[in-house]
């Protein structure tokens, strides 16, 4: 059995602060590399490409077409571009 300790709030913090604060893509491929397995970039930058398609106007069907997600996960990206804390939004606003 795994012990999962929860993570702190100072840990999540550091996190946050470290990635806002690298400004050089490579270096933040390295970190993301580094920290998460390449499935799970993988599946952010699927989630970033369908953020960017929904609030484009592309439809579900569309979506699953180009990008492989799944139904669920495009709902789940759809209400956290519609009603969640702004990650996406901000994002998408940024024109990166």
């Amino acid at each position: 059995m795994t012990n999962t300790k929860q993570v702190s709030s100072e840990e999540l913090d550091r996190l946050y602060r470290v990635i806002a604060d690298i400004g050089d893509p490579e270096q933040v491929k390295a970190l993301l590399e580094d920290l998460c397995t390449i499935r799970e970039v993988n599946e952010m930058a699927q989630r970033l490409t369908v953020a960017y398609m929904l609030d484009a106007g592309s439809s579900y069907t569309t979506i699953q077409e180009k990008t492989g997600a799944s139904a669920t996960t495009i709902a789940r990206v759809s209400k956290c571009l519609n009603y969640g804390t702004g990650g996406y939004r901000a994002v998408i606003d940024s024109k990166i």
